[in-house]
């Protein structure tokens, strides 16, 4: 798949325009998607000496980019008719997703798995199997 992935809020705390600290997992659980042959895109508002900064930070722990900010790396503006800010991305993922970002375990176990999140929180409802309340003589009796 093509994975768009947003950088702050969703890689990093938001902090924007500084660096935040990056989210547990989110470096370790992108490298293991690439790994496993899916193409991954920087989508970030930020342009210029920003988005440097957030390229250089990724790549010193290890993660590098297919694409940023476009479909692909040749993609040129100028040399491109069908140039968009639009991208073909299979998925985003954003913290701004309606719901709020998952935790990335989730978001790994959604893109291996192919799982929507609709998928998702029936399996959790299928799994969870609430207490059920001791009755007043077992109570007493400490069974």
């Amino acid at each position: 798949m093509i994975i768009a992935v947003d950088f702050d809020g969703t890689i990093v705390e938001h902090k924007y325009p500084a660096i935040g600290r990056e989210i547990p997992f989110a470096i370790e659980t992108l490298k293991k998607l690439q790994a496993e042959r899916h193409k991954l895109i920087l989508w970030s508002v930020r342009e210029g000496r920003l988005l440097d900064e957030a390229v250089q930070f990724c790549r010193e722990r290890g993660l590098e980019f297919y694409a940023i900010n476009r479909d692909y790396p040749e993609e040129e503006k100028g040399q491109n008719n069908h140039y968009s800010r639009k991208l073909k991305a299979d998925l985003f993922i954003d913290d701004r997703n309606l719901g709020g970002l998952p935790d990335w375990g989730t978001i790994y176990e959604m893109v291996s798995r192919k799982l929507s999140y609709e998928d998702l929180m029936r399996k959790y409802e299928e799994d969870y199997e609430p207490e059920k309340p001791k009755v007043f003589f077992s109570r007493l009796l400490g069974k």
